[in-house]
């Protein structure tokens, strides 16, 4: 059985901190920020807080939590496969974990050239 490739994932540790929100905040959403505030840090939100549109690209899924991003920012990014971590330190976003004293971070890595082919096949995300 072949797996769909994911596009965004997350640690443990990142993971374990989404349930926490979670179970304060009830349903969650991310955005990856195109600059602002903390220049790419990935923006956790409750649910319907931050208000996507035709402009933005629903990569996925986290944690039940959907993770969009800007289109034009995509175009950037859609050859990467994002991964989503947290670290110490409080970020100037507006973020639901600065509070906590953890601010969510991207990793990343480039797809291999089978994933990228596949991805092209299975997404509904105009990759042209």
């Amino acid at each position: 059985m072949i797996t769909k490739i994911e596009r965004v994932s997350a640690t443990e540790e990142a993971l374990k901190v989404i349930e926490t929100l979670k179970k304060r905040f009830g349903p969650l959403m991310f955005h990856q920020s195109g600059g602002c505030c903390d220049g790419s840090t990935p923006m956790c939100f409750e649910k319907g807080e931050f208000k996507t549109g035709d402009s933005d690209v629903l990569l996925g899924e986290i944690a039940d939590s959907e993770f969009y991003m800007s289109r034009d920012q995509y175009e950037y990014w859609k050859h990467t496969h994002l991964t989503i971590d947290v670290t110490e330190g409080r970020g100037s976003s507006f973020s639901l974990e600065i509070p906590m004293g953890v601010r969510f971070i991207i990793r990343s890595r480039v797809f291999t050239n089978e994933e990228y082919e596949r991805l092209k096949k299975e997404d509904a995300i105009d990759m042209n």
